[in-house]
């Protein structure tokens, strides 16, 4: 049965003789994973006990307070599974996920009242043969005529790509070439099947010389970017690359792990990060391809 956040820290403190039975920052490992849950916990309103000082395990219940200012209270195994493979905005809040939900529809009933009596049911029709339609054939789906027809694998800058809007990708792309003296200006790379109704995919960063293409990931704002769903288009888009022989780097920031065997984990981009992907170009095409590019 789960206990208040206080009796349970109350009980903790007895049972190990001490006034701080977890520091702070015992269990931001189990944690780091959950930014959203990070987000929704606030120690002001569970008696100032910070959330890396609970167990996820701990069979407490915890207020919690979503970016819509719900009010709710849940052990921390409930939030964690919460979600289950959908990860939407609404997912960690029990109120906007059952406002998100449709409602059900209300059943038929057979008989009508009438003035509080049974209305007479009307005879029902003579029952008809059953006919067998055929199937509707699956629309098609429709490639975006736009994308030049290229070989599989060149690199060309396409007017259907979205415009970067991160502040660090801007910077990554600066300083990484500032350091590379390769081809810019190219920012997607035709590909052999059809990705998003396009046959063209779009890294953040393309290294046409060395056939690499670099991308920058967060879990954004609201802790929903490349996760779930979103994890699984990325491997789609890096099978689309290296099929079109081209290699991917993912520099996996915000505690998210790597997808392929060459992405990077880094807490922040910086010059020893940029030093980090130079090491790994070198790793995936060699010294002396790599090397003659580097200013």
């Amino acid at each position: 049965m789960p206990e208040r956040v206080e009796l349970w820290w109350a009980r903790r403190q007895f049972s190990k003789s001490t006034d701080i039975p977890y520091p702070v920052g015992t269990y931001r490992g189990a944690w780091a994973s959950f930014p959203a849950l990070i987000r929704q916990y606030h120690p002001e309103l569970n008696a100032g006990i910070v959330l890396t000082q609970i167990p996820p395990a701990a069979d407490v219940l915890l207020r919690w307070q979503c970016e819509s200012g719900h009010l709710f209270a849940a052990t921390p195994d409930e939030q964690r599974n919460r979600p289950g493979r959908e990860r939407r905005r609404s997912a960690w809040c029990p109120e906007c996920a059952a406002l998100a939900r449709p409602a059900a529809a209300l059943p038929m009933r057979d008989v009508v009242t009438v003035a509080g009596r049974p209305a007479s049911t009307p005879p029902a029709s003579p029952a008809r043969p059953a006919v067998l339609r055929p199937r509707k054939p699956k629309p098609r789906l429709q490639v975006c005529p736009k994308t030049p027809d290229l070989p599989v694998g060149e690199p060309f800058h396409s007017i259907c790509a979205p415009k970067p809007a991160s502040r660090i990708e801007a910077q990554l792309r600066a300083d990484l070439f500032a350091r590379l003296s390769v081809t810019q200006g190219l920012n997607a790379v035709r590909v052999a099947r059809p990705f998003f109704e396009h046959v063209e995919v779009w890294p953040d960063i393309l290294l046409p010389e060395l056939r690499v293409a670099i991308e920058y990931d967060t879990t954004g704002r609201h802790g929903l970017e490349h996760v779930g769903r979103r994890a699984d288009a990325d491997r789609r888009k890096d099978r689309a690359l290296r099929a079109a022989k081209w290699e991917v780097i993912r520099i996996r920031t915000g505690n998210l792990t790597p997808l392929g065997p060459h992405d990077l984990e880094m807490s922040a981009w910086s010059r020893k990060g940029l030093e980090r992907l130079i090491d790994t170009l070198r790793d995936i095409r060699g010294p002396l391809l790599v090397d003659p590019y580097l200013s």
